[in-house]
């Protein structure tokens, strides 16, 4: 099993880490434009194994996209990250051009990936992804919704006074600050509703809390997080190598799945060997469907400002 991780930055560095260290794939390549940048970090990687206990041979390389030749998935992780006060959205015209040359350079050496979108706007650089490759839409997934719904079971355990094992919940719709969309109605500790041991109050303050995750830590680290949506990333990973038929939400090209066509925005499916081989349509409330085709609107607006 062979992985590509382009970029080697924060984020792109903690998911060849996080995938090395679970040690069920052969290789992990990462790719930087810096020169020397991912070869260092790569090196540093390797020189953690004896101690952490893992195979997996990590290598880097400075845009030579040979070397990352027959990957079986292939991370995108590149272009600039946010800083304090900026939006995902606003990343768009740099960013785009960025995903649109990784990802024709990696499906040139590897036609046969699973490609995984980190770069922001998420749900946007996935559907450019569908829009300029020729992969099938089962083998184009964005990570968003996995690292939304881990920060959602944090925000639930902390209101819960809970350990995170005991908790579980998702967030569906796009991978923004307004976009999200939180079940607060499906989320349980152990298997009962939360609603049995949180206040109403409480819970929407764990929802909002939720939708601006991400802004939250831009704002105390000065950039994007990195621990999180590299740990997102290798469980994505991981699921789809070991095809463990996981059920995460990601963003992936809907065609008339919730009431929505032409866009890439977060819902559950499940993940194996072949990427997304199930779209799971769960029963939304009329309330829950509202802030779906609200979200949903907002992405389709920032996919009009794509270059196709």
């Amino acid at each position: 099993m062979k992985v590509t991780v382009v970029g080697a930055g924060a984020v792109g560095a903690s998911c060849a880490e996080y995938i090395a260290i679970k040690n069920f794939a052969s290789e992990v390549v990462l790719v930087d434009i810096k020169e020397g940048y991912a070869e260092g970090k790569a090196m540093d990687l390797m020189q953690t194994a004896s101690l952490n206990g893992f195979d997996t041979r990590v290598v880097g390389t400075t845009g030579d996209y040979t070397k990352t030749a027959d990957s079986d998935i292939c991370v995108i992780t590149s272009g600039i990250p946010r800083k304090p006060g900026m939006t995902r959205e606003e990343l768009i015209g740099i960013n785009a051009g960025i995903v649109k040359d990784v990802s024709s350079s990696l499906v040139k050496h590897s036609p046969n990936t699973i490609i995984i979108v980190v770069s922001n706007p998420m749900d946007t650089m996935t559907y450019l992804v569908h829009k300029t490759t020729n992969l099938p839409k089962n083998r184009i997934i964005g990570m968003g919704g996995a690292l939304d719904s881990a920060r959602f079971k944090y925000r639930l355990a902390e209101a819960l006074e809970a350990p995170i094992s005991d908790v579980d919940g998702m967030v569906i719709g796009g991978h923004s600050d307004k976009g999200m969309v939180p079940l607060t109605r499906l989320a349980t500790r152990n298997s009962v509703p939360v609603t049995a041991f949180i206040s109403e109050e409480r819970l929407n303050q764990v929802k909002e809390d939720t939708k601006v995750g991400g802004a939250t830590l831009t704002k105390l680290l000065g950039t994007s997080a990195w621990y999180a949506p590299g740990a997102a990333v290798s469980g994505l990973v991981q699921a789809i190598a070991c095809d463990q038929k996981k059920i995460f939400p990601c963003s992936t090209f809907l065609e008339g799945e919730y009431g929505l066509n032409d866009l890439c925005i977060g819902v559950p499916v499940v993940l194996g060997k072949d990427g997304i081989e199930k779209i799971v349509e769960l029963e939304l409330t009329d309330a829950e469907k509202d802030h779906m085709k609200e979200s949903a609107e907002g992405v389709s607006k920032t996919n009009g400002l794509l270059e196709l």
